[in-house]
C-alpha cells in the first residue's frame, strides 16, 4: 500500500494524525475550524482620544490620521498618538499627583527633577518630547522663513547644510532616542541628540538648551511603515516639519537665553 499523501493549501482545513504503530494507516482526522471573519483594524479620529484627568493633556492633532499619508500612514500615526503619547501623558500625571511637580510647567519639571527617578524622567520626557513632535507636524511641505531662516543661514551656512547635519545625526543615532534643533544657553542654534526620552532641557544633556524641533527615532514612530529603513522615515518626517511653528518656538527660546 502506498503511503497516504496529504496536501496542504494556503489555508489548511484539516490536521492529520498518524498512528505510531502503523505509519501507513490513517487513524484520526481532527477538523481545525477556520476563522469565519477577517480581523479588521479600525482607525478612529484623533479628536476621540482622551486621557485621564490630570495636570497635563494632549496637544491637538490638526488633521486626521491619514493626513500625512503615504509618508506617515494612518496606522502608524494613530498608534503613535493614541497609544504611546497617551500612555506617557497618563503616567506623567500619576507620577506627579500630590507632589511638588503637580502644578509646575513641564519645562520646569524637566530642568529640576532628580534624574534618578526613572519613572518621572521617562514619562515627563516622553510627554514633552511627543507634545513637541505632534505640534511640529504639518501636511504641506515648508521651508524656514523669517527670523529662524536668517539664523540658520548665519549659523549653518544654508538650510541645506542644516538639513544634512540633522539627517546625518538622525541616521547615526543608535537605538531609541531623539535628534533636536535647539537654542543653546548662549542663544546659538545647534543640532544635538539624546537617548530614550531624554531631551536638552535635562541636567544631563550634552548640549543644554531649549528644543525648537525634534524627531522621534524610537521604532514605534516608523517601523510599521519603514521597518529597518530608518533613513526613509527621516526623509518623510523632514517633509512634514512645520517650520512656521519652529520659528515661533525659536523666538520664544531666545527670550529664555541666559545673559552670559
Amino acid at each position: 500500500m502506498k503511503a497516504n499523501i496529504t496536501r496542504f493549501g494556503i489555508l489548511a482545513s484539516f490536521f492529520v494524525l498518524f498512528s505510531c504503530n502503523d505509519s501507513n494507516k490513517l487513524t484520526e482526522v481532527v477538523e481545525v475550524p477556520l476563522p469565519t471573519k477577517e480581523e479588521k483594524i479600525t482607525i478612529g479620529s484623533p479628536d476621540e482620544v482622551t486621557v485621564a484627568p490630570g495636570s497635563f493633556g494632549l496637544t491637538k492633532l490638526p488633521f486626521s490620521y491619514d493626513g500625512l499619508a503615504p509618508d506617515i500612514r494612518s496606522l502608524t500615526l494613530e498608534t503613535h498618538y493614541s497609544k504611546h503619547y497617551v500612555t506617557y501623558t497618563n503616567n506623567l500625571n500619576k507620577e506627579i499627583l500630590s507632589t511638588e511637580y503637580e502644578n509646575m510647567p513641564i519645562e520646569d519639571i524637566l530642568k529640576k527633577m532628580d534624574l534618578s527617578n526613572a519613572k518621572l524622567r521617562q514619562n515627563a520626557g516622553g510627554y514633552y518630547n511627543h507634545t513637541m513632535y505632534f505640534n511640529l507636524l504639518t501636511q504641506k511641505e515648508q521651508t524656514p522663513k523669517d527670523t529662524l531662516a536668517g539664523s540658520i543661514n548665519k549659523e549653518f551656512g544654508s538650510f541645506n547644510n542644516l538639513t544634512n547635519q540633522f539627517k546625518g545625526q538622525a541616521e547615526k543615532q543608535f537605538g531609541s532616542g531623539w535628534v533636536w534643533l535647539v537654542v543653546d544657553l548662549y542663544g546659538k542654534l545647534q543640532v544635538t541628540t539624546t537617548e530614550n526620552q531624554d531631551n536638552p532641557l535635562m541636567k544631563n544633556a550634552v548640549i543644554r538648551g531649549t528644543p525648537i524641533l525634534g524627531i522621534d527615532l524610537w521604532e514605534h514612530a516608523y517601523y510599521l511603515d519603514y521597518q529597518n529603513r530608518k533613513g526613509s522615515y527621516i526623509d518623510a518626517f523632514y517633509k512634514h516639519i512645520n517650520w512656521e511653528k519652529a520659528n515661533e518656538n525659536y523666538k520664544e527660546a531666545l527670550k529664555k537665553v541666559k545673559k552670559v
